[in-house]
């Protein structure tokens, strides 16, 4: 076997990437720090300096996820109807980036205290929470109410599209799907073209 030559951080990126090819094609389960040692064509032992063991590098890929997510929701924040917007952008990242998505919010997979996975869990929280005061409604309703609805609306839209459990009349665009589902929550606004 002909072993590739890494740069100072790229069989770190390798080892990521390897990883997200395995949970696309099998699980999450079925990573093994040796078989992505194999792959990238590096000693059984890399991939253990690296990430320390299988939840240390399940880890490093919730880690990218959050902070791809958080990126996705601030981008769609922008936009005239942005939690709407965000709300459908989560969708679409769970589709795009599904090996992530199935890691991210399994954190008996991963080491859950991990400071960095903290700080980027938070950031994309404070994405999902904002903007939801809005859609307070009379009757004691809370913006963190408003909030956990829409974040359960669209993680649910978005494991029951992966998992093939929809209804086959919905657009085919996992995107426009969902944001015809989400309008049920957030009703159309005064410049919103969606």
């Amino acid at each position: 076997m002909e072993t590739s030559s890494y740069h100072h951080g790229d069989l770190r990126r390798a080892i990521i990437d390897a990883a997200l090819d395995v949970i696309r094609e099998f699980s999450p389960a079925a990573v093994s720090l040796r078989d992505l040692a194999r792959r990238a064509g590096v000693s059984h032992a890399a991939p253990a300096h690296h990430f320390g063991d299988k939840a240390g590098l399940l880890t490093a890929v919730a880690v990218q996820g959050f902070g791809l997510l958080g990126d996705v929701l601030q981008k769609a924040a922008g936009q005239p109807d942005g939690y709407l917007a965000a709300g459908v952008a989560y969708v679409g990242f769970a589709v795009e980036h599904r090996a992530h998505f199935e890691v991210m919010f399994r954190p008996e997979l991963y080491h859950a205290d991990d400071p960095e996975l903290l700080e980027a869990q938070a950031r994309t929280s404070r994405m999902l929470y904002e903007g939801a005061a809005p859609y307070v409604q009379d009757g004691g309703t809370t913006p963190r109410d408003a909030a956990l609805a829409a974040w359960s609306l669209v993680h649910g839209f978005a494991s029951l599209w992966l998992s093939g459990n929809l209804p086959a009349d919905l657009p085919e665009d996992p995107q426009d799907a969902a944001r015809r589902v989400a309008r049920v929550l957030f009703p159309h606004k005064a410049g919103d073209n969606a």
